[in-house]
Parts: C-alpha cells; structure tokens; sequence
C-alpha cells in the first residue's frame, strides 16, 4: 500500500537522546598516544634545532623531554602485557631507548621513540580502517521506530516496539523490527547478508530487521520484538567478538621471546667482540619496534572487517586463525545441506488421475489447514500454475490429515493410516508399497477411490554440491554429513555429493562424540543450524552456525555465524580465513628477515644507531601496508571472485 501521508496527524516529540556514554578508556588511549607523537616529534626537531646551534647540552634534555612520555606509554603497555600473563615485544624496545641515552645516543633514543610512537599511531590507524565494517554495522543501530496509534504516526524508543505494531519505515530508514511488509519494498540487506544488489519485497513476504530502506516508504507489520529481532542478534554477535580477546598477540607471541633472546644474544655479541656498546645499540634499534607487533593485528583484523562486509561474523583473531586451519569439515543435513522444509519432490498418481489433477485436488483442499505439509503442497500447486478452488464440508484431525469436498468432490489427504483407511486391505497395501522410505509420504483418495501419492523431502540446497567442492579445492581434506535422520534419508541427500563419510541416526550426544574423534586426526569445522547442533559446535575448532536469527543457540555457541541463509558462505570465510593468516605470516616472515639483516649490519657497524632506526620504521610501515591487503578481495576456487574484489 501506498505510504500514508503525514496529514493522518503530528508524530510525538522525538524520543530525548540517551545519557552522556562513559568515558572511552580507548579514546583517553589514544589521546595519549597523540600526546606522545607530539611530544617525541617536538623534542626530536627542538633537540636536533639545539645541536646545529652548538648547544649539545640543551640538545640532549630536549631529545630526553621527548621521549619521556613515549618511554611512559611503553612501560605501561609492558606491565599490561605481564599481568596478561604473555610476553610483548615491548622489552626490546625499551632496552633500545634505554641503551642508547646509557651510552649517550640521545638522537638515535629519539628517533626511536619517535618511530615507535608513530608506529603504533600507524597500526591504530589501520586497525580502525580493517574494523570499520563492523563498526559501520554498530552505527545502522536505529534508536526509534515510527508506529501507527489511533490514526497517527508517533516516534517511539527502539524498545517499546511489539509484535502486531503497524510501523511506516521511510526511505533512508534502517528496518527496525523482523516482520512483513504491507507494500511493496526495496532493501539494501548488504550489511546483513553480504548481498551487494538491492532486494524487492512484495506485500506478505516477511523481511528481517538490519536491512536499509532504498525504495519508497512501506508499512511493516511487526512479527517480534526490536530486542528479539534479527538485526539486534546480529549486534549482540558483533559486540561479542569485538570484546574478545584481542588477536593482536596470537600469533605475534609465538615468535615473541624466540624474536627476544636472538636479539639480546646477537646485540651482546656485537659489544662483546668488537668492544663498543654501541654497536649493541644499534642492534637494539633495528630490531625496535618490529614487525611483529605491527603487521600480525593489522592482517588478523583486516580479515574480520572482510568477513563482516560478506556476511560473515568471525567472533575474533583467535577463530579466524583456526578457521585457515581446519582440514575437516562436519556438516550438519537438516537446514545447513538442505533447506530445513519439506518440499514437494514427486507426484505418483494412479489411474485414471494425471499428476496434476491428483496435486490441484490435494492442495486445493490443504487451503484449509495450517500444518507445514500442507503449505508445502498448497506452493507447490501455485508454483505450477494450478487453480485451486475454495474446499468446503471440511474436517481436520490434527497431526493425521484433512477431509473435505473439492468441486463436488470428496477428498481425504493425510499419513497413510489416515488417508488409506476403509479402503480393500489389498489397494491400502499396494498403496503402501509405492512409498520410499526416504521421503515423507501423502496419501490422497478421491470418491473413496486411492488416487496416487505425493512425495514431499528436504530439498538439498542448490549450492551444496558445488560449495562441498569448492572446499575441498581450498584444501578441507576430508567432509562428513552428521545428521540424525535415518540412514535412508541421508543415503539419498548424499548422493553425488563429495562427501568422505556419511554418519546417521546421532542424537547431540553422538554428534559430540563424532566431533571428537574427527579432531584426533585433525583441526575439524562443524557447521550447523539447529538448537540441537550448539554441543557439536563448542566441541569442534570452529564452530559455524548458519543464520543469525535473533539469539539462537547455534549462533551463540559458534565462532562464526554466516548471517545470509547460504552455503556458499563458508568457501568466502575459509578463503578470507586463509588468505589473512597468510598475509600475516608473509609479513612477519618478510619483516623479520629484513630486520634480522639491518641487525647483522649493525652488529658488524655497517648500520649506526640513528639510521637503523629509520631502516626499521621503513621495514614495518612496508609490512603495515602489505597486512592491509587482506582488506582486498580475495579470490575464490574455480576463478571466481565477489564483487568489490
């Protein structure tokens, strides 16, 4: 329907705007950080100003004064790090500025605070452009809702929105509730589900919360509550893994005290055999502040931000460091290989009725019910086209079946004990021999006459086969279907599958079981959607749950929701996945070399201090810049790439 006009009366006052947010110890953080940049830049210009004019004395204070505040951020990151309980590269640095003021490197002491400061400003820098994704997806929050009340429109808090509220979403606006739309609708669901095209919505079709309004104004019929919704799952998802802990130390502290003691050895080294300290110095300058500490965040980081403009919600360094390495994938059936709702597979008819006729008259008569097997058979009439007239006389006995006249004529649908009683013990037996064990079976008689059968089944997804593939191309070696369905069932859903083992009949407990023993062999993704996968996922290396909706027990449990109801999320996760981890070991190893061959010409006195410290800045703004790349985007197996790649 058209939008209403804002002649249907005065909205209320706009809702007051929250509270003042506490203080942002992240924003005093990097005020400090300013403070020092600015402060180790003016000691650096001023001191080296005092040594043109021959004043060597002032010189040195000054160069110390500027460094001061730097050597004071870089000791509380360092006792921060040790009530962590992990060793920083912070101690290098430190022994660097240090050693050089003790053998009176005062400039070269400044140039690496300097360094240091403005290489940290550099990481933080790019950190903020890599997580601005999910930072962007923060900010779309809405805070009020537009809703009908007694003929007019009011402005109410986010909150107060229930289920049956009739709200008018503007253009612009960001859908606030999960519910269906009384108009058509246009929206940009990209934040939500990765999908780059604007989506149309017709009247009746429900839409989920998150998705941006690019089209006219629609009405939304409320299904659930704001806090309830899709879109509020979502950020409860994101603000999780922005708390986690931070993967800036992961895979940078596996190198950090080996990194550590090499320095320390060959800087002792270079003073023992040649007799000068400052050769040590200088050795202890390049090795400041390292790639290490820089490019690792950077890369990790980009490659969440790259998840989340997919669809993709990696909750955090760590599991998107063990999403590059798993080998093998455990796939739940129900929902994840298939679209979790029985659909109509085939239409047996007997004689003299065509599969048509025998459809048209069933799904004319399921019009009266609301059980999920007769919806799927009431889609699939009108998907083929066929009239369905209104039925009458009709008599529903939950969970067996409907009874009814349709055109005059009398027809029972149901299970096959409802459907196929009273009719001769030889048609009711023959009947039930038509019926595979691997769908489930609706019996339909006309007139008391048995006219044929319809198959209904979960219709594997259309990209599972070529998702399964494509995984196996990224190197997940091995894939085993969990499904508690019967052997049957998963036997047909796995045919023509790449699938190295099929595992049937598990309840929770055996899923778990089947998790584990797979992780004995090695690192293992368990990807489901279901309440009762959330056991399965805690038990595996990563856990991906599929969908997002509203607080769901596989989402929470997962390291990794795919919010788009789609397979082919998984190849982009593990690819990004992949790609990220590979940029930053790339990095790390790069940088290190580099640095390690500036420390051998130091040690050797090839590399004064001063100009050691300029070589090892331009080594981590090079490897800042190489992290950054696992923003871009990746490519895919068989030569495909997303957009914006």
């Amino acid at each position: 329907m058209d939008a209403p006009s804002p002649a249907l009366g005065p909205t209320t006052p706009a809702v007051s705007p929250p509270a003042d947010p506490p203080a942002d110890p992240g924003r005093r953080r990097r005020r400090a950080r300013t403070a020092a940049i600015a402060s180790a830049a003016t000691g650096l210009v001023a001191g080296t100003a005092a040594l043109f004019a021959g004043r060597s004395g002032w010189a040195d204070g000054l160069f110390i004064a500027g460094i001061a505040p730097v050597f004071l951020l870089l000791m509380i990151d360092f006792v921060a790090s040790l009530r962590a309980r992990r060793f920083g590269l912070d101690i290098v640095a430190a022994a660097a500025i240090v050693s050089a003021l003790l053998v009176g490197e005062t400039l070269a002491a400044a140039v690496v605070a300097l360094m240091l400061a403005g290489g940290q400003a550099l990481e933080a820098y790019a950190e903020g452009r890599a997580g601005a994704a999910m930072n962007a997806l923060l900010a779309r929050v809405p805070r009020t809702a537009l809703r009908y009340a007694d003929g007019r429109l009011e402005t109410v808090p986010i909150d107060a929105v229930r289920p049956g509220d009739r709200l008018l979403v503007r253009q612009g606006d960001v859908v606030p509730a999960d519910g269906t739309v009384l108009g058509p609708a246009v929206l940009d669901e990209a934040a939500i589900t990765g999908e780059s095209l604007p989506v149309t919505r017709r009247a009746g079709e429900a839409v989920l919360s998150g998705g941006a309004n690019v089209g006219n104004a629609f009405d939304l019929h409320a299904t659930r509550t704001a806090a309830d919704s899709t879109f509020a799952g979502i950020v409860r998802l994101v603000e999780e893994a922005t708390r986690a802990e931070a993967p800036a130390t992961r895979l940078a502290d596996r190198f950090a005290l080996g990194f550590t003691i090499l320095t320390a050895v060959l800087s002792l080294a270079a003073w023992w055999v040649s007799g000068d300290p400052v050769r040590a110095v200088a050795v202890l300058v390049v090795a400041t502040p390292c790639p290490l500490i820089l490019a690792v965040p950077v890369a990790i980081v980009a490659g969440l931000s790259r998840a989340a403009q997919r669809g993709i919600l990696v909750k955090g360094g760590g599991a998107l460091e063990a999403l590059a390495r798993v080998r093998t994938l455990v796939v739940d059936k129900t929902g994840t290989l298939t679209k979790g709702a029985a659909a109509v597979a085939d239409v047996r008819p007997a004689p003299p009725f065509a599969a048509a006729d025998l459809l048209r008259l069933a799904a004319a008569l399921d019009q009266a019910s609301q059980h999920a097997v007769a919806r799927a058979l009431v889609a699939a009439a009108r998907r083929d086209g066929l009239d369905l007239p209104p039925p009458t006389d009709v008599t529903e006995t939950p969970g067996e079946g409907v009874e009814g006249l349709v055109d005059g004529r009398r027809v029972r649908v149901g299970g096959k004990a409802y459907a196929l009683a009273g009719l001769p013990p030889d048609v009711a037996a023959a009947a039930r021999a038509l019926a595979p064990a691997d769908h489930l079976t609706v019996a339909v008689t006309v007139d008391g006459a048995f006219a044929g059968l319809v198959l209904l089944a979960d219709v594997l997804r259309p990209d599972a086969a070529d998702t399964l593939a494509r995984l196996k191309a990224l190197g997940v070696a091995r894939i085993v279907l969990a499904t508690g369905d019967r052997q049957a069932v998963a036997a047909a859903i796995a045919a023509g599958l790449p699938l190295d083992h099929v595992a049937a009949d598990l309840d929770p407990e055996a899923k778990i079981a089947l998790v584990r023993a797979e992780r004995r062999n090695a690192p293992v993704m368990m990807v489901g959607d279901g309440v009762n996968d959330a056991p399965a996922l805690v038990a595996a290396d990563v856990g991906v749950a599929m969908g997002a909706k509203g607080a769901a027990a596989s989402a929470e449990a997962a390291d990794v929701v795919l919010l788009a109801d789609s397979l082919g999320g998984l190849v982009e996760a593990v690819s990004i996945a992949r790609r990220s981890r590979r940029i930053a070991l790339q990095s790390v190893v790069v940088g290190l070399g580099l640095s390690l061959a500036g420390m051998v010409a130091a040690a050797f006195g090839l590399l004064p201090p001063v100009q050691g410290a300029f070589l090892q800045e331009a080594i981590d703004v090079a490897v800042i810049l190489n992290a950054l790349r696992a923003l871009q985007g990746d490519p895919l197996p068989g030569g495909q790439s997303r957009p914006g790649a």
